[in-house]
């Protein structure tokens, strides 16, 4: 299988960063290949914007998506985005590695996200979920924070943390096609033991290990909408 990793923490030392160290060696320890995009370390330009096509459909004015379409069909997309994008399609797991910040990615995770999940070659029209581009394929979201686990939960403070991040693991991997998998959260980590921390990548470990087998979050089947995408079958 091959494996792309995407990483998005600042400090080389971080927790996070040795999440990303035990999956690349858990992963590469049972067969497969794995590709790591570290966005810090590489300064990936996560501004979206007009220099990202080296030709454009429209001078004049900028639609981000459509330019997208042209500038990946014309094959005069900005280097970068070309490279990443090339690495999702040719994965079969992808994994995103961050720390939660305020309830989402960091930025330059959003901003890797809304220059490489090109519009035509992800997604388009009504190729969305299960008839989205990249059917077939699978997310890992792996994902540090602050916050302890009681904190999250269905009558917890913050609620559930997958609701939390439906933006990502619906609105974005789901959108495009990919099965979901449940996700991997390390709670606590800046205030806990090195024992503690050790735990954490043990049972990091361990996920990784039923990878090919882990529960899936259920998305929506386009069988279940007419042509405007409205349901089929409506409450009484």
């Amino acid at each position: 299988m091959k494996v792309l990793l995407v990483h998005a923490h600042p400090e080389p030392a971080s927790f996070c960063t040795a999440l990303r160290d035990t999956a690349v060696d858990a992963l590469s320890q049972a067969g497969h290949e794995v590709t790591v995009s570290d966005l810090y370390r590489e300064r990936f330009n996560p501004v979206a914007g007009p220099d990202d096509f080296g030709s454009r459909r429209n001078p004049d004015y900028l639609v981000y998506s459509l330019e997208q379409r042209n500038g990946w069909q014309s094959r005069t997309i900005a280097p970068d985005i070309a490279r990443e994008a090339e690495r999702v399609l040719e994965s079969d797991l992808l994994i995103l590695n961050f720390p939660i910040f305020w309830f989402s990615v960091p930025a330059i995770m959003k901003g890797w996200i809304d220059r490489v999940f090109l519009s035509g070659a992800f997604f388009g029209g009504k190729r969305i979920y299960d008839r989205a581009e990249l059917t077939g394929k699978k997310a890992l979201v792996t994902a540090t924070l602050g916050g302890r686990d009681h904190m999250f939960g269905p009558d917890a403070v913050h609620g559930e943390i997958n609701g939390m991040l439906r933006h990502l693991l619906q609105g974005t991997l789901g959108y495009c096609g990919f099965q979901v998998l449940q996700p991997f959260y390390a709670y606590h980590v800046p205030y806990i033991s090195d024992e503690d921390r050790r735990q954490w990548l043990a049972d990091y470990r361990s996920h990784l290990g039923s990878v090919e087998t882990l529960p899936q979050i259920p998305m929506p089947t386009l069988d279940n909408f007419d042509d405007v995408l409205r349901p089929l079958t409506r409450p009484a």
